[in-house]
C-alpha cells in the first residue's frame, strides 16, 4: 500500500506544509483574516455587557467613566461600535473565505499536477504492482478531499483556537475564580479529542484503501466489459462489486460510528460548566459582588466558549479524512525513482541508430531470469528480426532499450553512447515503438497519429496514413481524419487501431524504429500492404522486427532465434531454414497451420 512505505506519515500536516513553501504567503494571509474575523465575531457579548450595565447602571456605567455622561451617548455610541464591529467582521468574513478556497483550489492544482508528473516517471515494475483504480483514487479522491478540508476545515480549527484564548483570558480577567468553573471541562475534552483522534486515523486509513479497492474493481470491470459479457460473468461481477462495495461501507461505518459518539459525550460536559457559570455567577451578582453587565457577558460569552467545541467531533472528523488522503498523496509522490535520467542528449536527426546488446541480463522482479548473457549487434540502417515462442523475452528486449526497466547487468548502447548516461526523453524520442499491445486516446484519428509529434501539417499526417494502409478505411468513415476513435479507440477494429499506431510511428520520423507484433492484428492482405510501406519507410533508419508470425521478418536482413533469454540462432531466412534447427522447426509448424 501506498501509506505504508513511509515513515513519516505519521506526520501529514507537517509533509504538506512542507508541500505548499510558495503559498506560504496565502497561508499566513488566510490564517490572519481567520483570527481578525473571529476577534470581532466575539465582540457582540462584549457589547451585550455593556448595553445592560448602561441600562442597570445609567451615567455610573463603565461607558460613563471614560466620557460618555448621558444614557442616550451611551447607547448612540454603543450602536455606533456595533456597526464598526458587524462590518469588520462581514469584510474579514469574505477576505478569508476568498483565500481558504483560493488557498484550496491552488493545493489541489499543484498536488494533483506534482503527483502526476512524478508518476510519469516512475518505472514499469511500480505500476505492475499497483493497479490503476487505486492510483485513480489518489490522484482524484484523495486531493478533492484535502481541498473540501482546506476549503472550511483549516479556518474552523482556527476560529476555534482563537476563541479559546480570547473567551478564556477574558473570563480569567474579568472573573478568576468563575472562570476555573468554565475550564474544568476543557481538559476533559481535548483528552477526549486527541484520544479519540488516535483512534479515528487508522480507521480513515482503512476507508481510503478500501475506497482505492473499490475503485480499482470499478475499472477494471469497465475496462473488461466486452470479457464479462461473453462470459455472461455479469451477476458473477455484481456480486464481487458489492463485497469490495459492502467493505468500504463497513470501514465507513466503523469510524462514523466512533466520531459519532464523540459530540453527545462533549455536550454533557459542557452543561457541567455552564450550568455551574450560571449559577455561581448568579449568586454573586445576586449579592451585588459582580456587576450585572459583567454576569450578562459572562453568560454570554460561555456559550460561545464552549458550544463550539462541540464541532471539534466533525473538525476532527474533517482533519483526519484529509490527512489519511495527504498521506497517500504525499507517499506516492515521494516514491523513489529508480531509473534516473541522463545528461546526454541525443538530437534524432544526428542519431544513426548503431545499438550494441553487451552481456545484457534481467530478471522481473519475483520471477525467474527472462534475458540471459544477451550480446547483439545493430549497425545503422539495418533491419533485424527478432522471433521465438512466447514468454523467450523478446518484448522484454524492447522495454531495456527504451529503459523502461533496468538492466541487471551488461550495457546497452545507441552510437556508442550507454543508455543509463542519456536523457530518458531524447533516448525515447529516438526509437519510434509500435508495440503490440495498441493504445489510442480518446480524440481524432488525426490527434492519434500526430500524438508525440508538434505543430504537423496535415498532409504530413495524410501522407502517414497512407504508408500505412489506413487511407481507405478513414475515408469511409463519416468524418474522415476528424473522426473519434472513442477510448482506447474502442469505436475502430483491431488492424484499424494497428495501421493508426503504425501511422504515428511513421510520422515520428525517429532513426530507430521498433515494430513488435505490429501486424499481429491484421488480415494477411492489409500486412502485405503494410510490408511494402514498410520497405519504404526502413531505409533510411535501424528496424527491429519482433514477430511470432515468422512471414514477418523473411526480408530482414538478420534474425534472431530467442529462446528463454538466449540467442540459440541468427542469420538470414534461408541460412536459417537450411541450419534445420529451432528456427526450421517454428517454420515448419507455421508452414504447417498455413497449409490446412
Amino acid at each position: 500500500m501506498l501509506n505504508s512505505k513511509f515513515k513519516q506519515s505519521n506526520k501529514p500536516l507537517i509533509r504538506l506544509l512542507s508541500n505548499l513553501k510558495k503559498q506560504k504567503r496565502l497561508i499566513y494571509s488566510a490564517i490572519t483574516c481567520s483570527i481578525l474575523n473571529k476577534f470581532f465575531d466575539l465582540a457582540p457579548p462584549v457589547l451585550i455587557g455593556l448595553s445592560v450595565d448602561v441600562v442597570v447602571r445609567e451615567e455610573n456605567s463603565w461607558l460613563g467613566s471614560v466620557g460618555l455622561n448621558t444614557v442616550p451617548d451611551q447607547l448612540i455610541a454603543l450602536a455606533f461600535i456595533s456597526f464598526l464591529i458587524w462590518s469588520a467582521e462581514s469584510f474579514f468574513e469574505y477576505l478569508y473565505g476568498l483565500m481558504w478556497r483560493n488557498l484550496a483550489q491552488r493545493t489541489q492544482h499543484y498536488l494533483r499536477i506534482k503527483a502526476y508528473d512524478h508518476l510519469q516517471k516512475l518505472e514499469m515494475t511500480f505500476f505492475e504492482s499497483d493497479n490503476t483504480g487505486r492510483l485513480m483514487t489518489v490522484l482524484n479522491d484523495d486531493i478533492n478531499q484535502l481541498e473540501r478540508f482546506l476549503d472550511e476545515g483549516a479556518n474552523k480549527i482556527i476560529q476555534l483556537i482563537i476563541t479559546v484564548f480570547i473567551v478564556g483570558g477574558a473570563m480569567i480577567f474579568l472573573a478568576p475564580g468563575i472562570a476555573l468553573l468554565a475550564f474544568i471541562p476543557i481538559p476533559l475534552i481535548l483528552w477526549g479529542s486527541i484520544n479519540f483522534q488516535k483512534n479515528l486515523a487508522p480507521r480513515y486509513r482503512e476507508v481510503r484503501e478500501k475506497a482505492g479497492d473499490l475503485a480499482s474493481r470499478l475499472n477494471n470491470n469497465l475496462s473488461g466489459m466486452l470479457t464479462i459479457k461473453s462470459f455472461a460473468t455479469e451477476d458473477w461481477e455484481l456480486g464481487r462489486l458489492k463485497i469490495d462495495s459492502n467493505s468500504y461501507q463497513k470501514s465507513n461505518r466503523k469510524a462514523i460510528k466512533l466520531s459519532a459518539a464523540f459530540i453527545p459525550l462533549i455536550r454533557f460536559a459542557i452543561l457541567f460548566a455552564f450550568l455551574a457559570i450560571l449559577i455561581a455567577g448568579g449568586f454573586q451578582t445576586w449579592r451585588g459582588y459582580m456587576p450585572v453587565g459583567t454576569y450578562s457577558f459572562l453568560v454570554f460569552i460561555t456559550q460561545r466558549l464552549l458550544w463550539p467545541l462541540t464541532t471539534l467531533g466533525h473538525i476532527l472528523d474533517d482533519y483526519q479524512r484529509s490527512m489519511a488522503s495527504t498521506n497517500r498523496v504525499l507517499d506516492l509522490i515521494d516514491t523513489p525513482v529508480k531509473i534516473k535520467t541522463g545528461r546526454i542528449k541525443l538530437d534524432p536527426r544526428h542519431v544513426q541508430g548503431g545499438i550494441s546488446f553487451k552481456n545484457v541480463e534481467f530478471t522481473y522482479e519475483g520471477r525467474s531470469q527472462v534475458i540471459k548473457n544477451f550480446n547483439l549487434n545493430i549497425n545503422p540502417g539495418k533491419k533485424i528480426g527478432i522471433v521465438g515462442a512466447t514468454g523467450s523475452g523478446k518484448s522484454t528486449l524492447v522495454k531495456l532499450l527504451l529503459r523502461l526497466y533496468e538492466i541487471n547487468k551488461g550495457s546497452i548502447k545507441i552510437d556508442g553512447n550507454s543508455i543509463e548516461l542519456l536523457d530518458l526523453n531524447s533516448l525515447r524520442r529516438c526509437i519510434a515503438l509500435v508495440s503490440q499491445e495498441t493504445y489510442l486516446f480518446q480524440g481524432t484519428i488525426e490527434e492519434n497519429i500526430s500524438y508525440g509529434s508538434q505543430n504537423i501539417d496535415e498532409s504530413k499526417i495524410i501522407k502517414a496514413a497512407e504508408l500505412a494502409e489506413a487511407t481507405e478505411f478513414i475515408n469511409q468513415l463519416p468524418q474522415g481524419i476528424k473522426t473519434v476513435v472513442g477510448e482506447r479507440g474502442q469505436k475502430l477494429s483491431g488492424g484499424q487501431r494497428q495501421r493508426i499506431a503504425i501511422a504515428r510511428a511513421i510520422l515520428k520520423n525517429a532513426p530507430i524504429l521498433v515494430l513488435d507484433e505490429a501486424t499481429a492484428s491484421v488480415d494477411n492482405e492489409t500486412e502485405a500492404a503494410i510490408q511494402r510501406s514498410l520497405k519504404k519507410i526502413t531505409k533510411n533508419c535501424t528496424t527491429i522486427v519482433i514477430a511470432h508470425r515468422l512471414s514477418t521478418v523473411i526480408d530482414a536482413e538478420e534474425i534472431i532465434v530467442l529462446d528463454k533469454g538466449e540467442i540459440k540462432e541468427k542469420g538470414t531466412h534461408t541460412s536459417l531454414l537450411k541450419n534445420k534447427d529451432f528456427y526450421y522447426y517454428l517454420w515448419q509448424i507455421q508452414a504447417g497451420e498455413n497449409n490446412i
